[in-house]
């Protein structure tokens, strides 16, 4: 079609770049060389991101970071929002990655949600930005509504290793029947953020801490008698 021709001015990062006005440029097989470049853009921005936010991150500083040209982070990126985007479900996927080590397990017991715990009560994650995708999706989604979807795809994604986890643990009779394995992923989530974030502006470990072992304690609550 002719209006697929067309393109439109668009800024990215604080410069002008051109893009298709169709709302996605036809999506391209990228060679390994490609998907390299991609991939180091992304890790590139995503650490900028953390550091400074979004609003605070452009492009000469995401092209010196990643070792590419404007015209490269361009033709991957033609715009903020989609490497926003991007960057969102790289942390997503971080996240989900982190949850699934094996020494962990499926996390469909108590002791595997203690182990989860205790995993990031130990690290220094906390003190350091908070946790890397909560931190970035309340950036987002306030300076930039339409990066909402993302967020809460993002975080439905982790909530639903929770969610298979406290079933598996209810089918087994591990939990009582009346445990809500959705409301019980809420407030484990739930605590998680808001402990991270205590420990960020605290300094130290113990909100996160009291936060977790506090939910912990409250799904426990829900053991089945033996």
């Amino acid at each position: 079609m002719e209006h697929d021709k067309k393109w439109a001015v668009k800024p990215f990062f604080g410069t002008i770049v051109t893009m298709p006005t169709t709302s996605d440029a036809p999506a391209q097989k990228l060679t390994a060389k490609g998907l390299a470049t991609r991939e180091r853009i992304i890790t590139a921005a995503a650490e900028l991101i953390y550091e400074h936010g979004a609003q605070n991150t452009n492009n000469e500083q995401i092209r010196e970071a990643a070792g590419v040209s404007g015209s490269q982070l361009a033709r991957h990126f033609p715009t903020k929002e989609s490497l926003v985007r991007a960057v969102l479900a790289w942390r997503a996927d971080g996240i989900l990655a982190r949850h699934q080590i094996p020494e962990l397990g499926e996390l469909d017991s108590f002791a595997a949600l203690r182990r989860w715990a205790d995993s990031y009560i130990a690290s220094r994650e906390a003190l350091r930005g908070g946790c890397i995708f909560g931190s970035l999706a309340a950036e987002v989604v306030k300076a930039e509504p339409s990066h909402r979807g993302a967020v809460a795809e993002g975080f439905e994604r982790w909530q639903e290793l929770f969610r298979h986890g406290l079933s598996r643990m209810r089918e087994r009779g591990e939990l009582r029947p009346e445990a809500d394995p959705v409301a019980l992923t809420h407030l484990l989530t739930a605590a998680f953020q808001g402990g991270m974030l205590l420990d960020q502006a605290a300094g130290e470990s113990t909100p996160l801490r009291d936060a977790l072992y506090g939910a912990l304690a409250y799904i426990e609550s829900f053991a089945a008698e033996r």
